[in-house]
């Protein structure tokens, strides 16, 4: 039996992979890229493994765990540098890293759990800011052309919570990143006004750096959205769904309700997922389907048991998008990746849809 996937996914779900192959030396990477090319299909990357959701049966290829470290800086001016970093490198630790060295650009990103090569995959972002918004460079292999090449943001097709990487499933392999920071005292402006009202300030100030950073940790845990050690909620993939786009009618019949309205950087409305799923029933607690509950701080994370299953899970989502639709007419999308085959064979899921790796 090979390597389980269970053992490297924060849902602890999976079944084990034909091949699992480890990357650490950067230096390394044209022979392991050569050892895990199959016949038919580019390997199923895994970064910190916090969202995605491997299928019970496992994954009939091989598994490239990306675990790679190292941040450099590199100065561009007196007030900008250029921060390049490992894919492998966990996002939490790069933030406190910049923090630390009084740059700023990804201050608000604390607290995400997963590597800093996955984040431009769903171009990762919170609190109003986006890895797309300093992104600069990465390097890449390409699995069709079988060889490393540099691309640039504009490459990327970065949107909300997608990008090239993720609408092309399977073709790209990020493998370094660089950041355009900037040496502030400062953070960026507030845009969220809980995180305002948690700093006393009012919209659109800039914190101190440091103390700006530790209060988006400390939101974070207040509100569920970081990734418990031990416990009921332990085993999960964050939130399970993407805030959906909504018409400008859903938006008033929305607000109306007492409901939250988003505007994201694409100029798109967005209705909150975890409202949608509370006014349709969901509740912090409730469960879903067998070994598979709401956390206790919030609807929009699923969290599993031991007697959960990938298949429980999926069959989870089914009920939670069914609902959703059913109520407000708004369909959900999952955010938990699911690894698969590029090929012939794939297939969408009748009801969640394709589904793109991280």
């Amino acid at each position: 039996m090979g390597e389980l996937l269970a053992d490297h996914t924060t849902l602890r779900l999976g079944g084990p992979a034909d091949r699992f192959l480890t990357h650490t030396d950067p230096a390394g990477w044209t022979d392991l890229a050569h050892a895990a090319r199959g016949t038919d299909a580019a390997p199923f990357v895994l970064g910190g493994g916090s969202n995605t959701l491997a299928a019970d049966t496992g994954y009939p290829g091989a598994v490239v765990c990306m675990a790679t470290r190292g941040v450099a800086v590199r100065p561009l001016s007196s007030d900008l540098v250029e921060v390049i970093v490992q894919a492998g490198e966990p996002l939490d630790s790069l933030v406190a890293f910049t923090v630390a060295e009084g740059l700023s650009g990804i201050e608000y990103l604390g607290g995400i759990p997963g590597t800093t090569g996955a984040a431009p995959v769903q171009n990762t972002g919170a609190y109003g800011q986006q890895i797309s918004d300093t992104l600069t460079r990465l390097t890449v292999y390409d699995w069709n052309l079988g060889r490393t090449r540099e691309l640039h943001a504009g490459d990327c097709d970065f949107g909300y919570r997608t990008s090239a990487f993720k609408t092309q499933p399977g073709r790209f392999t990020i493998l370094m990143i660089g950041l355009r920071l900037t040496r502030r005292t400062c953070a960026s402006p507030i845009r969220y006004q809980h995180l305002a009202d948690a700093l006393g300030v009012h919209l659109g100030t800039r914190p101190p750096l440091a103390e700006a950073a530790q209060a988006v940790l400390t939101d974070r845990r207040n509100r569920g959205l970081t990734l418990p050690a031990c416990g009921p909620d332990a085993r999960q993939a964050g939130s399970v769904f993407l805030n959906p786009p909504i018409t400008h009618a859903q938006a008033t019949a929305i607000r109306a309700a007492g409901g939250p309205v988003h505007s994201s950087a694409d100029g798109i409305l967005r209705a909150s997922a975890g409202w949608l799923l509370e006014q349709a029933g969901f509740r912090p607690g409730i469960q879903v389907g067998p070994g598979v509950y709401c956390s206790r701080s919030r609807a929009l994370t699923l969290t599993v048991r031991d007697n959960a299953t990938a298949a429980s899970f999926t069959t989870a989502l089914e009920a939670l998008i069914h609902a959703v639709l059913t109520t407000h007419r708004i369909r959900l999308r999952p955010e938990p990746v699911q690894p698969h085959r590029r090929g012939p064979s794939q297939r969408r899921h009748p009801r969640l849809g394709s589904w793109c790796q991280s």
